[in-house]
C-alpha cells in the first residue's frame, strides 16, 4: 500500500492543478459550497424543534423518536469516508453535484412519507446525499483557495455557515405551516443550488490511479451502519440480542476494513494518518463534538417544548441564541489564525460549551424559559469555535490532494457521535425515575464531563517536534 511520507503530509502538499481550459471561480466557489453546506445543516436541524408534531403525524411512540433525529447522522456517518474518497478521485464537483440533487428529491420525498419507517428511510437517503455534499465541498475549497490565507479565510465561511444552517433550520421549520412545507422548501433551495452549481463550479480532482477501492466503501459502510442502528436500539438495553449482535458485526466489519485498506492500492484513508497526532485531534474533535454538543442540543429542543410548554416557533427563537451566536462567532474566528492554533481554539471551544451546559442545571424544571439564557450565550460561543476550527484542522490534517477525504473523516466521526450522543441522551432522559427536570440534569452532567474530557485529548494529541 502506498505511503505518505512526512513532507507529503504537510497541509501545503502537492494538489492537482485544475485544466487550463477552465478557470477557477473562488467566490462563486466558496458562495455555493456554503450555500449547499447551510441547506443540508438546515435539513438536519429543522425536525429539532417539530419532533413533537411529526411524531404525533407519524404515530411514532417515545421508544421510536430517536431514528427521527437518528436518521440523517446515521446516512451522514456511513458515507462521509467514502463520499470524500470518491470526491478526490473521480471529481469533486460531480459528487458535490450529485449529492447536493440527491438532497432535494430525498427531502422532497420526506414530507410526503406518512409512518415512521419511510419518514426514517428518507432522512437516512438526505444524510447520504448530505455526505456528498458536505466531504466534497472542502475538497473544492481547497482547490478554489490555494493559499494558506484563502484557505483559512474560506474555511472560517464555511465553518460559520454549518452554525448558520443549524441556526436557521428550526426557524424555517418553526415559521412554516407544518413540518411538511418545510421540508419542501428546503427540497426546492437544494435543487436550486444543484442547477446554479451545475452551471457554475470547475472540476477539480486528484487521481491516484487503480481501481475504485469498492471494498473498503462496503466495509466501512455497513460497519457504520450496524454501530450507528446498535447505538440507538441501545436505549432500550445495550444486553438486549440485537443491540450485541449489531455491535459484533460493526467490530467484525472494521476489522475487514482495516485489513482491506492494507492490501489495496487505492485505499479510501492511509491509515498511516492515524499514527499523526493532527489527523488524530481532528478525529477527535469531531467525534466529540457529536457526543457533547449535537447529542445534547438535538434533544433539548423537544424536552423544553414538553417540560415548558413551548410552541415550536418559540423553541426555535430561543435556541437562535445558542445557534445565531455560534454563526458569528465561527464567522468571526478567523481573526485568531496565528494567535491560536486551531487545536487550542477547539479546547477553547469544549471548555465554554462545558461551562454552558452547567449553567443548564436546573433549568429543565424551573418553569422559565430566562433560565437558559446564560448557559445558551455561553454554549453558543463555544460551538461557534468549534465549528470554525474543525474544517481548517481536518484540512490542515491530510495532503492538500485528500482535502475531501480529510473532511470526510473527521465530519464521519462526528456524525457517529452525534448518532450515540442523541441515544444517549435520550435514555438519560427519559430513563430517569426523578422525572424529566431530573434526567435532564443528568445529561447535561454527561455532556459538560464528555467536553472537558475533549478539550483534554485535543490538548494531548499534538506534533511531535
Amino acid at each position: 500500500m502506498p505511503r505518505f511520507n512526512e513532507r507529503t503530509l504537510t497541509a501545503t502538499g502537492p494538489r492537482t492543478a485544475a485544466p487550463a481550459t477552465e478557470r477557477t471561480h473562488p467566490r462563486a466557489t466558496l458562495a455555493l459550497t456554503s450555500a449547499a453546506t447551510a441547506v443540508a445543516l438546515m435539513t438536519y436541524t429543522a425536525p429539532l424543534v417539530t419532533l413533537p408534531e411529526v411524531a404525533a403525524s407519524l404515530h411514532t411512540p417515545l421508544s421510536a423518536q430517536a431514528w427521527l433525529l437518528n436518521g440523517t447522522p446515521l446516512g451522514l456517518a456511513a458515507l462521509l469516508l467514502v463520499a470524500g474518497s470518491l470526491a478526490d478521485d473521480y471529481g469533486r464537483r460531480r459528487i458535490f453535484v450529485a449529492g447536493t440533487l440527491a438532497l432535494g428529491i430525498t427531502t422532497a420525498l420526506g414530507a410526503l412519507a406518512t409512518s415512521t419507517w419511510p419518514f426514517t428511510l428518507a432522512r437516512v437517503a438526505q444524510g447520504a446525499a448530505s455526505a456528498a455534499l458536505l466531504a466534497s465541498s472542502l475538497g473544492l475549497i481547497v482547490h478554489a483557495f490555494p493559499t494558506a490565507r484563502g484557505r483559512l479565510h474560506a474555511t472560517g465561511v464555511w465553518g460559520a455557515f454549518v452554525s448558520g444552517g443549524i441556526a436557521i433550520g428550526p426557524v424555517v421549520a418553526g415559521a412554516l405551516p407544518g413540518w411538511r412545507t418545510a421540508f419542501a422548501v428546503l427540497g426546492g433551495a437544494a435543487l436550486v443550488v444543484a442547477a446554479l452549481s451545475a452551471r457554475m463550479l470547475t472540476e477539480s480532482r486528484a487521481p491516484r490511479g487503480g481501481r475504485p477501492d469498492l471494498g473498503g466503501a462496503l466495509t466501512f459502510g455497513l460497519a457504520l451502519i450496524a454501530l450507528v442502528a446498535a447505538l440507538t436500539l441501545g436505549r432500550d438495553g445495550w444486553l438486549r440480542a440485537p443491540v450485541r449482535l449489531l455491535l459484533l458485526a460493526a467490530v467484525a466489519l472494521l476489522g475487514l476494513f482495516v485489513a482491506v485498506e492494507r492490501r489495496v492500492r487505492t485505499p479510501m484513508i492511509d491509515l498511516a494518518l492515524l499514527r499523526r497526532p493532527r489527523f488524530l485531534a481532528s478525529s477527535s474533535g469531531g467525534l466529540f463534538t457529536g457526543l457533547a454538543v449535537i447529542g445534547l442540543f438535538s434533544f433539548l429542543p423537544a424536552l423544553l417544548q414538553r417540560s415548558l410548554g413551548l410552541s415550536p416557533m418559540a423553541t426555535a427563537l430561543l435556541f437562535l441564541l445558542w445557534s445565531g451566536l455560534s454563526f458569528a462567532v465561527a464567522l468571526q474566528a478567523r481573526r485568531l489564525a496565528g494567535r491560536v492554533p486551531p487545536r487550542a481554539q477547539l479546547a477553547i471551544g469544549f471548555v465554554l460549551h462545558a461551562a454552558g451546559t452547567l449553567t443548564l442545571l436546573g433549568a429543565v424544571g424551573s418553569g422559565s424559559w430566562v433560565r437558559l439564557l446564560p448557559g445558551f450565550v455561553i454554549a453558543g460561543v463555544g460551538s461557534g469555535l468549534l465549528n470554525a476550527a474543525l474544517p481548517l484542522l481536518a484540512v490542515e490534517s491530510v495532503p492538500a490532494a485528500r482535502a475531501a477525504m480529510g473532511s470526510g473523516a473527521q465530519q464521519t466521526f462526528r456524525y457517529i457521535g452525534s448518532c450515540a450522543g442523541v441515544a444517549l441522551t435520550i435514555a438519560l432522559v427519559t430513563s430517569s425515575n426523578g422525572g424529566l427536570a431530573h434526567g435532564a440534569n443528568i445529561a447535561i452532567l454527561v455532556s459538560a464531563g464528555l467536553a472537558l474530557l475533549a478539550a483534554v485529548s485535543v490538548l494531548v494529541l499534538r506534533e511531535r517536534a
